[in-house]
């Protein structure tokens, strides 16, 4: 049967502006570092991949100093700690239900749950963090049938084709079966890179980023009863009316699979991947 992988931030819930940004900023608080990152601010370090590495572009030589950061080994502590307090500040804002899912998402994954697809999610923001907006999102009854792939499980982040390339390895995959729902540009990038078609569902950051090459662009997989799709790119020639169904991911599923290489969209780096 077919696959559908998700991204996690963005994807799931529009977890950002909302989630990692005023976690960050407590995180921050919390350790006495006298950072605080405004929305503008934020919407450039969405640009770098991995909360891990946000944390570490504020570390200046002068600030690690100020912080008695005294070596390498010191920061990488100090990094670690940081990300594992604001790990946990953001599964308690997840549980407080302050980021809803996303229109769509729920539904989708019962039809896709029910027709017997495979589930999954590849991220790579931290596993407790990705696991718990997963089932904030679609229910702990749905949430037992995904395979998860997060946190530092590959050694380059996304717009690399790595997560993906791991999630079709350890699910027995062949790229044809399976169809991506990402939010970003790098999102997307990684999954040409792997070869997979992309449905992009923009979020809040990502609206009036490049997504070259995606199957079909959306501004959310929409409710029958509330949210309708806005339909923004087509590639794939899909109907959608109304909402993205089942229907619609099987469609595009029968479109031709992209290419990987130098001359892919896929080589080009772009915003943005989450924490």
């Amino acid at each position: 049967m077919p696959a559908l992988i998700f991204d996690c931030d963005g994807v799931l819930a529009d977890t950002e502006q909302h989630g990692h940004l005023p976690a960050f900023n407590r995180t921050f608080t919390d350790f006495n570092v006298p950072v605080q990152w405004s929305v503008e601010e934020y919407a450039e370090k969405v640009k770098i991949g991995g909360g891990k590495e946000r944390m570490r572009s504020i570390l200046t030589p002068e600030l690690a100093h100020s912080l008695g950061l005294k070596d390498d080994a010191a920061v990488d502590e100090a990094i670690l700690a940081w990300h594992q307090r604001k790990t946990a500040v953001y599964k308690d804002m997840v549980a407080s239900g302050v980021m809803p899912a996303r229109p769509g998402i729920a539904r989708i994954v019962q039809e896709a749950h029910d027709a017997g697809w495979t589930l999954a999610v590849a991220s790579t923001s931290a596993e407790p963090a990705v696991r718990a907006v997963l089932t904030h999102a679609v229910g702990e009854g749905l949430a037992k049938h995904f395979a998860v792939f997060a946190g530092d499980v590959v050694p380059a982040k996304k717009p690399a084709p790595d997560i993906y390339l791991l999630a079709l390895r350890e699910l027995n995959l062949d790229p044809d079966d399976a169809i991506v729902v990402e939010d970003s540009a790098n999102g997307l990038r990684a999954a040409l890179g792997a070869g997979l078609r992309t449905l992009v569902t923009v979020s809040g950051y990502t609206r009036e980023e490049d997504f070259t090459g995606a199957s079909l662009v959306v501004s959310s997989l929409g409710d029958p009863a509330g949210e309708a799709t806005e339909v923004l790119a087509n590639d794939a020639g899909v109907d959608v009316s109304g909402v993205v169904t089942l229907a619609t991911l099987q469609a595009i599923l029968s479109t031709p699979r992209p290419g990987t290489g130098a001359a892919n969209p896929a080589a080009r780096s772009t915003p943005t991947e989450t924490p």
